[in-house]
């Protein structure tokens, strides 16, 4: 707080008086329509968990369209009860791009049957090689990691049909008796987890070749989070009770 009051040129009990104006003064209030918004990314992240602040973004401008503190990326009531208002203002999304999270795929398809759900390429891949290790023992680690490698250099169909096929060719050798072996090791485990993960990841990883407005990436939300975080980190004297609010005006204040 000492370094904002030196940027702006008023005291620090200025300051304090300026921030709890607002967060004692109403809610801010949403409107407007949102049905030019097609493309969407959405994504959460942890401040104090278990409470996490989701934020869904227009990928092409990328811009929130909207952000809540305390919602939990796992419960369903949650989710409907943050997109629920947007669907109210006219949100009828083409794709969204998502992390992974079941919870928020099921209800996204609930909210909307014809959405296109793209999963972020980047997710996967670092979630793969963590699971893979750094330097696998076994063959067939070691190659599964090459081809979690590939996953954000596909560019084009026919780089697609390549590593679908490096993947074919993996799960024939060696992913079924691996999905078979009753193995219960914490290296094993993590392969098969990360097996699991790429085939059930398989069906949405490449959309955004059919359509290049749909982002491969949840790296422009990424990229809000950094910034949101490092000026939540400024007001860390806000108490629990008010931090749904300071984060109600900062969305609204800055979207970009």
């Amino acid at each position: 707080m000492r370094q904002l009051a030196l940027q702006s040129g008023h005291s620090t009990a200025k300051l304090y008086r300026i921030i709890d104006h607002w967060l004692s003064s109403s809610q801010p209030q949403s409107t407007g329509n949102l049905g030019q918004f097609k493309y969407l990314v959405f994504d959460g992240t942890f401040l104090h968990r278990p409470k996490s602040l989701v934020t869904v973004m227009d990928a092409g401008s990328n811009m929130v369209i909207s952000g809540k503190y305390g919602v939990k990326e796992t419960s369903k009531i949650h989710l409907i009860s943050f997109f629920q208002p947007l669907i109210d203002r006219g949100l009828q999304p083409i794709s969204c791009t998502v992390d992974g999270n079941t919870q928020v795929i099921r209800v996204l398809k609930r909210l909307w049957p014809n959405i296109i759900i793209q999963r972020c390429l980047v997710h996967i891949q670092r979630q793969g090689l963590a699971w893979c290790r750094t330097n696998p023992k076994s063959v067939y680690a070691s190659q599964l990691r090459d081809i979690f490698l590939e996953v954000t250099r596909i560019h084009t169909k026919k780089e697609r049909n390549r590593f679908l096929d490096l993947v074919k060719q993996w799960e024939d050798k060696y992913g079924r008796n691996i999905d078979s072996r009753p193995e219960r090791g914490w290296v094993f485990s993590d392969i098969k987890r990360a097996r699991s993960m790429l085939l059930k990841a398989l069906p949405n990883m490449f959309h955004y070749l059919e359509d290049t407005n749909i982002p491969f990436t949840t790296n422009g939300l990424e990229g809000y989070f950094a910034r949101l975080k490092a000026h939540y980190r400024q007001h860390r004297g806000i108490v629990q009770a008010k931090l749904s609010k300071y984060f109600d005006w900062y969305f609204q204040l800055k979207p970009i």
